[in-house]
């Protein structure tokens, strides 16, 4: 890290920026296995969010692999790099008063500790969602092959199969993607956040 570097403080606090903006920033950091269910819950939600007038903006685990973290491979040291990168870019999502939402395999218990940690610090809510499907289930799903692939031998270092998952032990939000439908699984996340007051239940539409 350089070390002939100042943090320039601005003159607008998180506080008035959410008052002024009339909505409050935070992270819904979505992890589970691939084909878990993780993008297409992501998406949905992010969709009905911005369309009840709250701003919301997804940053997905393939996605930011094409620009931001094009740089990085799937071994260990790289995959906590890819996390530490993007737990920054959704602090600072966050702190805009955006609701970043994220949609990250992010296998490794440590790597989202200091996500949470680096949110924290800054007192931006960071929500764990926990896209929970077992692994016969997703091997079914498969919608890209890759477990195909991974069990052929054909992809190194494949979370669940020759990589490990460590599954969350408290997430705040653990839905049962091989029980739920994805409009159940959104409404599960919508009601978290209206019970923690994250969002109004006055600015979502209930769909009958």
């Amino acid at each position: 890290m350089a070390t002939n570097i100042t943090w320039h403080q601005g003159s607008v606090s998180l506080e008035e920026r959410q008052s002024l903006l009339n909505q409050k920033g935070f992270t819904l950091w979505f992890t589970g296995l691939s084909a878990s269910g993780k993008s297409t819950l992501a998406t949905a939600l992010e969709q009905t969010l911005l369309h009840n007038g709250i701003n919301a903006y997804r940053l997905d685990g393939d996605n930011i692999r094409f620009g931001l973290n094009k740089n990085l491979g799937f071994g260990p040291d790289d995959r906590t790099e890819n996390i530490r990168r993007i737990s920054e870019v959704a602090k600072l999502f966050a702190d805009a008063t955006t609701v970043a939402i994220t949609a990250f395999i992010s296998p490794y218990r440590a790597d989202r500790d200091s996500a949470r940690a680096l949110h924290e610090a800054a007192n931006i809510p960071f929500i764990e969602v926990f896209a929970d499907a077992p692994l016969d289930v997703v091997e079914q799903r498969d919608p890209k092959g890759l477990y195909k692939k991974a069990k052929a031998g054909e992809i190194k270092e494949f979370t669940g199969i020759s990589a490990p998952y460590e599954a969350p032990e408290k997430a705040e939000i653990h839905i049962k993607t091989h029980e739920l439908s994805v409009e159940q699984g959104v409404q599960q996340i919508i009601d978290y956040l209206v019970e923690k007051d994250l969002i109004s239940a006055d600015k979502i539409v209930k769909k009958n």
